[in-house]
């Protein structure tokens, strides 16, 4: 399938390149998408960054070049990307949990990580549901922060931002604020959802925002409004659940399952533009919709 192909594509561009230079941008053209698109959809995947995978792979290849070649530890820590052989030294003991000069003993024991290989796998797992629906042009605004597609620190997690604003009492400034739910979404549901993606931003970096829907009677001074335009929408339901029981699991496995079994087999794809946490559910059990941007192929 076309999905497999380019996602092949863009790994084989990473292998080929472990001793130079990745350029994501380069390896999310190899899958025809963007470089945000790319890495989120790898992360949920695989269960890491695209980052990190690149790295693991570069200490495994480096680990079977001392193994197996005369060569310098410094000239190996060179090849692989690191600056010094103490930055090189840390990484690989990090990884391996022995230091690279003894990493050219007979007999330790080395860690490997293997090339990734996308394939459609039937699990024999139960339906998805999901709606197509298109949306008007809506408008929206809230709490929003820099999320680092690459794990850095320094940055907040989308989990982070809902924590800060829970405790520092933003989350129920925002709550009083919102106004009343548009009439394109159920009545039912929360007031404040979530979305990223909504704007340009550094390079390996998304914004992520804690929203409401303006309404005419939303309270907008002092938080960033974004325009949303209109879009058609994949939408995936979730069952119900407990929300200090279940939530961060039933929201992966939805991102998950989008990516890994029903975008590469849908007759979409994925689109730019923003993509929506929506939430419903009561004080005890919760319940999220996800809404991704797509086009017909």
């Amino acid at each position: 399938m076309d999905w497999l192909v380019k996602m092949n594509s863009a790994i084989d561009y990473i292998e080929t390149n472990l001793a130079g230079e990745i350029d994501i941008n380069i390896v999310a053209m190899k899958a025809c998408c963007s470089s945000y698109n790319f890495q989120r959809m790898f992360s949920f995947i695989t269960d890491i960054t695209l980052a990190e995978y690149i790295r693991r792979r570069r200490l495994t290849q480096a680990a079977l070049e001392l193994q197996n070649s005369d060569m310098k530890v410094i000239d190996v820590a060179v090849k692989y990307g690191y600056d010094t052989a103490a930055s090189f030294a840390r990484a690989f003991k990090t990884l391996h949990g022995l230091t690279p000069a003894e990493a050219k003993r007979e007999g330790v024991k080395l860690k490997a990580y293997p090339k990734i290989s996308f394939q459609i796998s039937i699990k024999g797992e139960k339906e998805m549901d999901y709606r197509i629906e298109t949306k008007e042009a809506f408008n929206i605004f809230g709490i929003e922060t820099n999320c680092s597609l690459k794990g850095e620190e320094g940055f907040l997690t989308p989990g982070q931002l809902w924590q800060q604003c829970h405790s520092n009492g933003e989350y129920e400034r925002l709550y009083s604020n919102a106004g009343d739910l548009p009439s394109f979404v159920s009545q039912d549901l929360c007031k404040l959802h979530a979305v990223e993606n909504y704007r340009k931003s550094e390079e390996n970096t998304f914004p992520y925002m804690l929203c409401a829907f303006v309404s005419k009677n939303s309270k907008t001074d002092g938080y960033k409004t974004v325009h949303i335009p209109a879009q058609t929408y994949a939408i995936f339901p979730s069952e119900g659940f407990k929300w200090d029981d279940d939530f961060y699991k039933v929201l992966t496995d939805l991102q998950k399952r989008f990516f890994s079994e029903w975008l590469p087999t849908a007759e979409y794809e994925r689109a730019e533009g923003a993509n929506f946490e929506i939430y419903g559910g009561t004080e005890e059990y919760g319940y999220i919709e996800l809404w991704y941007p797509v086009v017909k192929k």
